[in-house]
């Protein structure tokens, strides 16, 4: 990590004042469809973010708020990609914010009491092109001060951080937002919401498109 390094992160984080500018600044970039997740320098850097490395910046920036860095992990049914959201928290609720193709599984205010309300308050937006919804589930929060090795604030934009990250986060809990074989009874998400979700969606960049 260079002393230009920490500059470019903390002059960024200067211009937020509150966890919706960090959104606001994340949706201001271009949906990263490369496969590499960066450090949060790195986002910056490359003006470019999907939702883990999006992640990352989101928890640097809010860490300059004064909030502790988490991230948790919301897992599809297999059909889906995961997604992984910046956590924060206010007077013992908790909010989000994340980087996305789609528009209704990003930011989230901080009025959820436990993280399977937020979990759940993802769960009509996570649907797939043909209508499918395919959130099943919601991690622990990952506390990124476990990352103790990993340079995930300042790291060089050609470093991938995807292996040694997701290594970490895997070992944590995992639940299930209903029990298994629910998908069979579920409705089909209607035209005009599959519409909104895809608004300014880059398709290189969906689940499967590789």
């Amino acid at each position: 990590m260079s002393n230009t390094s920490r500059q470019v992160l903390s002059r960024i984080s200067k211009k937020f004042a509150r966890p919706a500018d960090v959104q606001s600044y994340l949706d201001s970039l271009v949906y990263n469809i490369e496969p590499i997740t960066r450090s949060a320098c790195g986002v910056i850097v490359s003006q470019t973010a999907h939702c883990f490395d999006g992640s990352l910046f989101a928890a640097a920036a809010l860490e300059q708020l004064g909030h502790e860095p988490l991230l948790m992990d919301l897992f599809s049914n297999g059909n889906d990609d995961n997604h992984v959201l910046a956590i924060y928290r206010y007077r013992g609720h908790f909010g989000a914010v994340a980087k996305s193709n789609y528009v209704g599984i990003r930011f989230r205010e901080p009025i959820y009491r436990t993280l399977r309300e937020l979990a759940l308050s993802y769960f009509h937006h996570y649907v797939t092109l043909e209508g499918d919804h395919t959130l099943a589930g919601y991690s622990s929060l990952f506390r990124l001060s476990r990352a103790r090795k990993i340079d995930w604030r300042y790291a060089p934009v050609e470093v991938d951080l995807y292996q040694p990250l997701s290594c970490l986060m895997d070992g944590g809990r995992k639940f299930r937002l209903y029990p298994k074989g629910f998908e069979r009874i579920f409705s089909k998400a209607d035209q005009r919401l599959i519409d909104a979700e895809a608004l300014g969606l880059d398709k290189r960049g969906i689940f499967g498109a590789g």
